[in-house]
């Protein structure tokens, strides 16, 4: 082993505005003070129960992905475990989340836009 994962970070408008966004989605600690990083109006984190940390970094010009154009692709996205998938949707939706594919019933996943742009999925487990 090289390396270990200390977080994943996400480019956005608003750190603090998509750090609350998550939270709603995986519970967790907005801001919580932790020597690897500073935290101000360009940087939040968000500490995950499950133990991910998430950063979110302002950028003055940030151009979201435009899921599925390949133009300005997704680059990534993040997959959530759910046992409901309609009740899922109902909270991420809630939260600012837009719906970008919903897909047939059948299949196992949706696609959703973070309030950034961020594509990520709700995955039935």
């Amino acid at each position: 082993m090289i390396a270990e994962l200390q977080c994943v970070v996400l480019d956005c408008p608003a750190p603090r505005e998509l750090a609350e966004f998550y939270a709603g989605v995986l519970g967790g600690t907005v801001d919580r003070p932790d020597g690897r990083w500073s935290l101000d109006e360009g940087w939040s984190t968000l500490h995950t129960a499950a133990g991910l940390v998430l950063a979110f970094q302002r950028v003055v010009d940030h151009r979201p992905p435009r899921w599925p154009d390949p133009a300005r692709p997704q680059q990534f996205h993040l997959d959530f475990a759910v046992t409901d998938l309609d009740l899922a949707q109902e909270g991420v939706l809630a939260l600012g989340a837009t719906v970008l594919d919903g897909g047939p019933e059948k299949r196992g996943w949706r696609i959703y836009a973070d309030p950034a742009g961020h594509p990520f999925c709700l995955v039935r487990h």
